[in-house]
């Protein structure tokens, strides 16, 4: 893990790579490419949420039919102690 943060960028890292993409795209290109930026990182937001929403129902769907079994043996049982 602390070899990871090695390679993150410090602070005036990226002033200096804020500074070289102004210099490349230009001011008007720049909201544009944070605006398709922005929606690509909600897209990928959504999907995550939504593979954990089927993983849910999921883990949901398999657990129900093992509570039913065991009310059904739960009630046998019960029963089988009443004769």
């Amino acid at each position: 893990m602390t070899n990871l943060l090695l390679f993150l960028p410090s602070g005036s890292e990226w002033i200096i790579i804020g500074l070289i993409v102004l210099l490349i795209f230009g001011p008007k290109k720049i909201p544009e490419l944070m605006k398709g930026l922005g929606k690509g990182v909600k897209s990928f937001k959504d999907g995550i949420n939504e593979a954990k929403e089927e993983l849910k129902d999921t883990k949901e769907e398999i657990d129900k039919p093992a509570d039913k079994t065991k009310n059904e043996d739960s009630e046998s049982t019960s029963k089988e102690e009443k004769k």
